[in-house]
């Protein structure tokens, strides 16, 4: 049913629904749910994950695993980069706009004008088209925690994912990483495997205790399954089992667990060797250590014969995954490291800034102009680099902050980072598009 109204005004009209505050519940949803006669119910066998870092790309990886397989493969992540519609994958394609606003149309219709979060409605309206369109698989992401967030509707799927728990959004989930932990283990399910990445301690506690009390079978990384790279292959172990797999196609050390991890969960559904071999390699992730090779800025540090590297990781432990990447790309010195951050208000600068003081050559602060929480002043960014030992510059601009990392130091490996909204700023210049706002 096409329509002329664009995705961006079905958006902020949605937005308008939103409630003053997050009020973490799923009454909402299940309500809405109810009333477009209960689509989670008909879907297709579901991968549900939660965790605090690599959500994404295990998702990615598993997407990639299905193809691989010859599946169709629905996938449902958030936040979204540049266009809202990143967020819905069905049948292993971007939605197109007529299908997505006609989805929005009847899920306002079945919720009359009743408070709603944005993320619960177009949850509810993902959950419509993965219902109607046909599909083998279903990769699907929380959003926030798990407990409570607006996926946790799905009573049996096929198995769940617990990527590795840290600190981020506490004033929602806890103060402590218990607190976290219990949130995200709010999407084990009675009698599911559970997969396990690997675990503080003190999370992997809660979370055994929530899969014991419902009967999940556990597999647990370093108990029951391990990867490692050797000879530039990805070794996967698990019980008598030594697979040797193609390497992850995502950079960075930290792949290596976030491809391990989607393995085990994809072997637990079926999938063999062969399949899950050639979707690790072939997996695509925007803004986790992507090398930035069109567009503008791009074009302009290609001129200096510098490099432009773009992520999205925003909190400690992003920093540390990222550092430990950027330490072997930095093993010669041949290039400076110059970091251009942004940051959510509630992000902690200083502490992921820290992580980079041995690396880092220079920071430039600068901002962004969309987010939930709103951008952090450069000006304070800036601070929190000094006060982490880092000499710091500031702009409002990213084409400012390109040049001035270019003329201090000339030929640069330049890495934008902080923050996903600043990243779906700079993918959106390289495109040629604008973002979609949205308040969730």
């Amino acid at each position: 049913m096409p329509t002329v109204e664009t995705i961006e005004a079905a958006l902020e009209r949605l937005s308008g629904l939103h409630p003053g505050a997050i009020d973490l519940s799923l009454d909402r949803i299940n309500r809405l749910l109810e009333a477009l006669g209960r689509p989670q119910e008909r879907l297709p066998p579901t991968i549900h994950i939660a965790g605090t870092n690599g959500k994404g790309s295990t998702a990615a990886f598993l997407k990639a695993i299905s193809e691989a397989a010859g599946e169709r493969c629905h996938l449902y992540t958030s936040p979204h980069l540049v266009r809202f519609n990143e967020r819905i994958i069905v049948a292993g394609e971007i939605i197109d706009d007529d299908r997505l606003k006609h989805a929005f149309a009847r899920c306002e219709t079945a919720n009359g004008a009743r408070p709603i979060t944005f993320f619960e409605i177009t949850t509810a309206a993902a959950f419509l088209l993965f219902s109607e369109i046909s599909a083998d698989r279903l990769i699907l992401e929380t959003g926030l925690g798990g407990r409570l967030d607006a996926t946790n509707v799905i009573d049996a799927p096929q198995c769940t994912i617990i990527t590795p728990v840290s600190h981020d959004h506490q004033a929602l989930l806890g103060d402590t990483l218990e607190a976290i932990a219990g949130e995200k283990a709010g999407i084990v399910k009675r009698g599911a495997p559970l997969i396990l990445a690997p675990q503080r301690p003190e999370a992997e506690q809660v979370i055994m205790t929530r899969a014991h009390a419902l009967t999940a079978p556990v597999h647990a990384w370093g108990r029951h399954f391990r990867a490692c790279l050797e000879h530039a292959r990805l070794i996967f172990k698990t019980g008598q089992e030594r697979w040797s797999l193609n390497p992850p196609a995502l950079a960075g050390p930290h792949q290596r667990v976030n491809a391990g991890v989607a393995a085990a969960a994809a072997r637990i559904c079926g999938y063999g060797p062969d399949a899950i071999s050639w979707g690790i390699a072939q997996a695509h992730w925007p803004a986790r250590l992507q090398r930035l090779t069109e567009g503008p800025l791009a074009e302009r540090v290609r001129q200096a014969r510098g490099e432009l590297w773009l992520d999205g990781g925003h909190n400690l432990a992003a920093a540390h995954a990222l550092a430990a990447s950027l330490k072997a790309m930095q093993a010669d010195r041949t290039r400076p490291l110059v970091l251009i951050c942004a940051f959510s208000v509630n992000k902690d600068a200083e502490g992921y800034l820290a992580v980079f003081k041995d690396l880092a050559s220079l920071v430039i602060a600068t901002g962004f102009h969309r987010g939930r929480e709103g951008a952090r002043p450069p000006d304070q960014i800036a601070d929190a680099a000094r006060r982490s030992g880092l000499p710091a510059r500031m702009t409002a601009y990213l084409h400012d902050a390109v040049e001035h990392a270019l003329a201090e130091h000339p030929a640069s490996r330049i890495l934008i980072c902080g923050s996903l909204y600043l990243a779906g700023q700079v993918l959106a210049l390289s495109q040629g598009q604008n973002v979609h706002s949205a308040p969730g």
